[in-house]
């Protein structure tokens, strides 16, 4: 698999292409079938006809009309259907558990990895000191190329868990509605940055974080660390 590529991301983009692919072709027929009725009927010059030919009440085309996108509605629907299921499915086996609580205006973490617990919680951001090489916010710390299960919870409003470099977001709802996703992080090291992707109050442009991908050993004695200080 390249480099930053995961599962997730590789079926979005192949759905998105698929998407886009039909949509070029059904655009292609719709244009050439208005180039060809302005063609062949229009009135013709010296006409004493006051209308060009017209075509009325033609079965076999209006069943056309109807059955054709009957059919491209249920194809895009099969796809869409299969690759959301693939995406939304939680085996429970990821090595890596990540509970994800979102609250106004900022984020909770407690990341569970072989029984020991990190915990990193924030407060809204100041946004004239936010920059790309200083992101503010809590970080969230993962290892690279691993699976992760997310459980997300919000004790206030919906907001939206959205890490753009992976290609994935996920609304976080109040009460008793965990939502459940796995993700297998980039095979690449670095810092990528998060926000609240639903508007959830006065401060939800302050509500941004940040995912550092590190490698496994690295991670490790991060998590180590972390649970031995919360002692």
């Amino acid at each position: 698999m390249p480099e930053g590529v995961t599962k997730q991301s590789t079926i979005i983009q192949t759905l998105w292409n698929g998407a886009w692919i039909a949509a070029l072709a059904t655009g292609v027929v719709v244009w050439a079938l208005i180039l060809w009725a302005a063609a062949f009927h229009r009135k013709k010059k010296n006409s004493v006809d006051q209308l060009p030919p017209q075509v009325r009440y033609n079965l076999p085309i209006e069943i056309l009309y109807t059955v054709v996108p009957v059919i491209m509605v249920a194809v895009f629907f099969f796809f869409t259907a299969r690759d959301e299921t693939a995406i939304m499915k939680v085996d429970g086996d990821a090595p890596v558990k990540v509970a994800v609580e979102g609250y106004q205006w900022s984020w909770r973490f407690t990341t569970d990895f072989q029984g020991q617990k990190a915990v990193t919680a924030g407060v809204p951001v100041d946004l004239s000191k936010q920059s790309l090489q200083t992101p503010q916010g809590p970080q969230l710390v993962l290892p690279v190329d691993t699976k992760i299960q997310f459980d997300l919870h919000s004790p206030d409003v919906i907001h939206s868990f959205w890490v753009p470099a992976f290609l994935f977001k996920q609304d976080v709802f109040p009460g008793n509605v965990h939502n459940k996703f796995e993700i297998t992080t980039l095979n690449r090291t670095g810092v990528f940055f998060g926000r609240c992707a639903e508007l959830c109050g006065v401060d939800h442009s302050r509500m941004l974080f940040s995912v550092k991908l590190v490698p496994q050993a690295e991670f490790a004695q991060y998590i180590k660390t972390q649970a031995g200080s919360a002692q």
